[in-house]
């Protein structure tokens, strides 16, 4: 995928931030963008965040950029909904 015209290397640290009504923040780190973007779209899927999104060095995706990254031909692991 690429966003302004940049490849997103999926293999990048990234950290994953959540937000919920009347909460404090959740934040948890990752040693790819693959799996923070996988954590966030399969695992939390049924969790109803205000906010999330994803810092990968000096860039920030929000929920539906994390959705497109997911769904994209080039995010690299295997989705829950390949079996």
């Amino acid at each position: 995928m690429n966003r302004q015209g940049i490849a997103f290397d999926y293999s990048s640290p990234a950290e994953l931030f959540l937000r919920r009504r009347g909460r404090h923040t959740d934040y948890r780190r990752f040693a790819t963008a693959a799996e923070a973007i996988g954590y966030a779209v399969e695992d939390l899927r049924s969790r109803r965040s205000i906010s999330a999104w994803i810092q990968v060095g000096e860039d920030r995706f929000n929920k539906d950029e994390i959705h497109r990254l997911y769904d994209d031909g080039e995010y690299p692991l295997r989705k829950r909904s390949d079996g």
